[in-house]
């Protein structure tokens, strides 16, 4: 018996209709410099390293990852023991790439994160133990050494002897971290008013909200002179001597309250039915119609059987019955400049599911009647 085949199709249509209304200003959003700009060059350096995990429990690299038993003979040797990696069994240890982030003005002595990721064919890091390992950055320099006991938020549990093969797994046995693990061994050097200028770099760059902040920087914080040098990025000029008081400069100037601004963008997920719409979309005069066109295909099995004594064989054939089923659609108004809380609610009266107005929205977009981008993930 064949499963029947339910095909739905949605037909969407957007009509173009004169109405003109006029539509209430947004109210203007404030932030504090902080919050959406961050202090040039001030940011956190990544930092990696090749390590061992040591103790565990037969889970960990295979005698086929030929770089564990040269990693532990060559470790072995740096403490005064030659042993040939041939003869090392490696059930209980696990070759690992170990990472972590260095962020700014962290002094020595100071702990941080480490991860711990296997890059052999270990089965797990449960109960394991990082042995020291140096961790460096880009120009190759160690500024950190991690080590200490791994914890990978979960447990990996098989059945042994008679298990018949059972196992029962819970997160990611493989990764694990090293909380404060890592001790951090040599600064990042920082210049934070090179040039007697202190640059702000804005999270979103937008030529509206860089221009707005150099304007308040200048109006609220002379001598301080602001001004913006490109969509991202405002440079302070700093009087002289300001740089003995840098910190307390940069304080007053990221606590500053900015008027923020952005593009109109809609960014739509297709894959899992999310939608995000700015505040300053708008659309312009038209309507939206909606109706649904349900079109179910069924296949029954028929058999045909050949007549007494004919050579004819018996053959299974199908019967195909089309059913056509459309739904009443609405026609909903939009007002010339219509805000985002117009359209969400509009979308809902006609009983548009999330994927629907995905359908809406660009075929709104394609008739010239959203003011705004689209951005498809």
């Amino acid at each position: 018996m064949r499963a029947n085949r339910i095909v739905a199709f949605v037909v969407l249509g957007v009509l173009f209709a004169a109405v003109g209304h006029g539509h209430t200003q947004a109210l203007p959003v404030t932030a504090r410099l902080k919050d959406i700009a961050r202090v040039q060059g001030v940011r956190s350096n990544q930092l990696f390293g090749v390590g061992i995990v040591v103790g565990l429990d037969r889970t960990g690299d295979s005698q086929q990852s030929k770089f564990t038993p040269r990693a532990i003979a060559s470790m072995l040797q740096q403490m005064g023991m030659t042993i040939d990696a041939a003869q090392i069994r490696t059930e209980n240890v696990a070759t690992v790439m170990v990472t972590a982030g260095l962020e700014a003005f962290k002094k020595p002595g100071d702990t941080i994160d480490a991860t711990v990721s296997s890059i052999g064919n270990a089965e797990s890091l449960q109960g394991g133990f990082l042995v020291q390992t140096p961790l460096q950055g880009a120009d190759g320099e160690v500024y950190a050494v991690a080590q200490g006991p791994i914890s990978i938020g979960g447990y990996n549990a098989t059945g042994g002897g008679g298990g018949g093969g059972a196992a029962v797994q819970k997160n990611h046995p493989t990764v694990g971290r090293v909380p404060n693990g890592a001790i951090v061994e040599r600064e990042v050097e920082m210049d934070l008013a090179e040039g007697q200028c202190l640059t702000m770099t804005l999270h979103n760059p937008d030529f509206t909200t860089a221009s707005k902040a150099a304007a308040a920087i200048s109006a609220q914080l002379a001598p301080l002179q602001a001004v913006a040098v490109d969509a991202s990025s405002v440079q302070v000029s700093l009087p002289r001597g300001a740089e003995f008081q840098i910190v307390d400069l940069i304080a007053r100037i990221e606590n500053l309250e900015v008027e923020t601004d952005s593009a109109a963008k809609i960014i739509i997920n297709e894959k899992t039915g999310t939608i995000v719409m700015g505040g300053d979309v708008r659309v312009k005069p038209g309507a939206v119609a909606h109706a649904n066109l349900n079109v179910t295909v069924t296949t029954t099995p028929v058999i045909s059987q050949p007549p007494p004594l004919s050579s004819g064989m018996t053959v299974a054939t199908g019967k195909t019955e089309v059913s056509v089923k459309e739904g009443t659609g609405r026609v909903v108004p939009l007002d010339g400049g219509s805000s985002i809380d117009d359209v969400v609610a509009s979308l809902n009266a006609i009983g548009a599911t999330p994927r629907d107005m995905m359908a809406i929205l660009q075929a709104m977009k394609s008739a010239g009647l959203i003011l705004a981008e689209i951005e498809m993930q």
